[in-house]
């Protein structure tokens, strides 16, 4: 496929994702989520705040803040303090701290540099990530409440 092709599809699969959305919430509120997207030869520097979706195909430099899904493409690139979303997918490169209040996805091509916090954390065999990551709530696991510290090997 092309990448006219791609865009098409990924168009397509968004719209038709939005209409159900406002299908089943008849009588209840209405949906109102918005796309934003950034293309492939176009870079952003300052704080962007989205409300709704976004999805980078470009370059950002700089604090991103999304109220719904974010996702960064393979041609990708966002580098700052921060990026926020409800839901993360990355398949390009962020240089950033990562809040996620729901799921962070990192593809095989993807490319993580800083702290991340999410609810719940998918690493695809051969991402990269360098950086703390803190998920859900912490918790202690059953079971080890009684067994001793581990202690670090000296040599």
């Amino acid at each position: 496929m092309g990448k006219h092709e791609n865009l098409f599809a990924y168009f397509s699969q968004r719209f038709r994702v939005y209409l159900e959305k406002i299908m089943f919430n008849k009588g209840k509120s209405k949906v109102t989520t918005s796309l934003t997207y950034l293309a492939p030869n176009s870079e952003f520097q300052g704080n962007l705040h989205v409300d709704g979706d976004l999805r980078v195909d470009g370059i950002i430099h700089g604090t991103v803040d999304v109220t719904g899904d974010m996702e960064i493409s393979a041609t990708g690139l966002v580098e700052g303090a921060e990026v926020r979303a409800r839901n993360l997918v990355v398949h390009g490169i962020i240089k950033a701290r990562v809040v996620a209040q729901g799921r962070l996805t990192l593809s095989r091509a993807a490319r993580l540099e800083g702290d991340v916090v999410a609810n719940s954390l998918d690493i695809e065999a051969g991402a990269s990530y360098v950086g703390y990551i803190e998920t859900g709530d912490a918790k202690v696991l059953p079971g080890t409440q009684n067994r001793p510290e581990l202690m670090a090997s000296r040599e």
